[in-house]
């Protein structure tokens, strides 16, 4: 009997394609397999199976990796607040290596050692792909046909439909990648520096400027770090995030356009939508300010950007994750509290944040107002003391007047 070919299945265009196809060419059954890091409810799951079946698997998986895809990623990236370029929160790219681990461990399970992907050579997820896959499981076999033999989006479509096999939303138009911390959309407006993709295009924020909502109020709960609740209820924080994708995405908060540099070499841009992404990162920045200190905040910020790189790259099994991780677990100790928070179109508001480990309640003294704890001689000394850095100037001013 032959053994079968393990797809990593998204229901998109290429991996769509690469069902009937690699039948075809290999002359071996499918089985496709989604990882569910977010973004797939009971409806999308179904039509993903059904989906599959018709175009040819024999077998279809799916696996939910949501509790995993949190704990093993986002909440460090919560815990930096780690965004790319100061604006992409790394929507989809973070969850490649948790998908390629759960594929490598289902192929083992199901006897085989072929592991097929719908990764492009011009795209990052190629590398994060297979730097995991060779890292986790050497000895499997790597199949990528649309970036070995170059197929291009049309050429797909019209093997799909010259076979009457089921065409995926958008078709050929658009390339749609949703998990739990947002939505990324390519298309041909992103393929170059200048254009924004169509109002239609957008997955979760359709409308949001063309017929705004009302200015809305919530309160976020976190406890070390992690988002635990919201609005006074207890939740998970898979939950938490699910929860506010649906409550501010419809304001078309955390929509964007990333242009950066790619794993690759070149520069790229994609469109995104990552609302809940938006509203925590920014919750969570502004209760860390109250309760940590100035130094850890800067030490924080330090490896934070190099933690972020390494997960966009694929590298998130290095050992020195290990190590940042386990600082960013000692700094949120204290990240416990409430962060006050306004939805209108376009934005998360700030109003406010609570903790019963507020350093700013700490303090004796209220910023421009009342020393509390030093006196107005204290002050003339140290401001004095500080100022002694005008000596080199004094210096400088010298040699100035002497030439």
């Amino acid at each position: 009997m032959l053994k079968p070919i393990v797809l990593a299945y998204s229901g998109g265009l290429d991996t769509s394609f690469l069902v009937p196809w690699l039948k075809e060419n290999h002359q071996r059954p499918v089985i496709t397999v989604t990882v569910d890091t977010g973004g797939i409810d009971p409806s999308a799951a179904k039509l993903l199976h059904e989906r599959a079946l018709a175009l040819g698997a024999v077998e279809h998986h799916q696996i939910d990796a949501r509790t995993d895809y949190f704990d093993q990623v986002l909440k460090f990236l919560i815990m930096g607040n780690v965004r790319r370029g100061q604006l992409y929160p790394l929507c989809v790219g973070a969850e490649r290596v948790m998908q390629a681990q759960t594929i490598a461990l289902m192929a083992r399970k199901l006897g085989t050692s072929s592991i097929a992907h719908g990764c492009t050579a011009a795209g990052n997820d190629q590398v994060r792909f297979e730097v995991a896959l060779r890292t986790l499981a050497p000895e499997l076999e790597i199949i990528a046909p649309v970036r070995d033999k170059t197929f291009k989006r049309q050429e797909e479509l019209d093997f799909l439909k010259e076979r009457n096999l089921p065409v995926p939303p958008f078709g050929a138009a658009y390339s749609i990648n949703r998990g739990l911390w947002g939505v990324t959309i390519g298309g041909k407006e992103t393929l170059n520096s200048v254009g924004c993709i169509p109002d239609d295009a957008w997955v979760l924020s359709k409308d949001a400027f063309s017929k705004p909502h009302t200015p809305q109020r919530h309160v976020i709960h976190f406890e070390r770090g992690i988002p635990c609740g919201i609005d006074g209820k207890s939740l998970s924080p898979v939950a938490v995030i699910e929860l506010l994708e649906a409550l501010a995405g419809p304001y078309g908060i955390g929509r964007g356009i990333h242009l950066g540099d790619t794993i690759i070499g070149t520069k790229g841009r994609v469109a995104f939508e990552a609302p809940a992404a938006e509203v925590l990162l920014n919750a969570h920045r502004e209760l860390e300010k109250l309760v940590l200190t100035g130094r850890q905040q800067r030490i924080k910020e330090m490896l934070a950007g190099p933690y972020g790189d390494w997960v966009h790259e694929g590298q998130l099994l290095d050992p020195v994750c290990r190590d940042i991780e386990a600082f960013m677990l000692q700094s949120q100790e204290r990240v416990t509290g409430t962060v006050n928070v306004l939805f209108r179109p376009g934005a998360v508001f700030i109003e406010g944040v609570e903790s019963a480990y507020s350093l700013m309640a700490a303090s004796k003294g209220v910023y421009g107002e009342s020393t509390g704890e030093w006196t107005a001689i204290d002050a003339v000394g140290f401001s004095r003391i500080v100022g002694l850095t005008s000596i080199f100037h004094r210096r400088a001013g010298e040699r100035d007047s002497k030439s």
